[in-house]
């Protein structure tokens, strides 16, 4: 094996404990080399084009996100990571833009649901948050996070809906904010109401 598993390794940790065949490619790593670590039982393949170290247990918000860009954590998820919602989700919420295929996605992580956006509102809002294991990766922010949860209120769970909409618009709310979110989301006058009665 022409390169070392310690440089092996700090690539594919340095990139929070998983990296993609294409990362490892442009860092110099050959399919061969990958292969021989593989078989070998140093590293794992966790995904269908991603390594972890074996003896490591991955991040899974940062090894799900890893698989596509286009996936942001959003609704119950993103509530959770930014502190808003106190129960841990059982089931990652990620929104992807309208005619994206994550038909092998869903199929290798049966814990996610998807929900589909316009694709010019799909990057409103994005930011980088932390993750319980202390890796970073991508949400939407909490303005963006509430016009989701009013938009796709019959399928949010009630307590996460309720404690969110309460603690957001009594201590965290940003009017101008959400206001111009919900100008683009076409959800102006049900904003504008929580904003009077919360």
């Amino acid at each position: 094996m022409d390169y070392s598993f310690e440089s092996l390794k700090m690539i594919i940790e340095s990139n929070d404990g998983i990296a993609s065949a294409k990362q490892l490619a442009d860092k110099g790593v050959s399919r061969l080399v990958l292969y021989q670590y593989l078989i070998s039982g140093l590293i794992a393949k966790e995904s269908h084009g991603n390594y972890v170290i074996a003896d490591n247990q991955p991040d899974e918000y940062r090894t799900i996100q890893n698989r596509s860009p286009k996936m942001i954590y959003s609704h119950g998820t993103a509530l959770f990571l930014h502190g808003l919602s106190d129960r841990v989700p059982h089931e990652l919420d990620i929104t992807v833009p309208q005619g994206d295929n994550v038909s092998r996605i869903k199929r290798d992580y049966e814990n996610t649901r998807f929900h589909y956006c316009k694709k010019e509102l799909w990057d409103l809002g994005i930011v980088d948050a932390v993750t319980p294991q202390g890796y970073e990766v991508k949400i939407y922010d909490l303005e963006r996070c509430i016009c989701d949860l009013i938009r796709d209120k019959k399928t949010v769970d009630t307590q996460i809906y309720t404690q969110a909409m309460k603690e957001y618009f009594s201590t965290k709310c940003n009017p101008r904010k959400i206001v111009k979110y919900a100008r683009q989301f076409n959800i102006e006058s049900k904003v504008r109401t929580y904003m009077e009665v919360l």
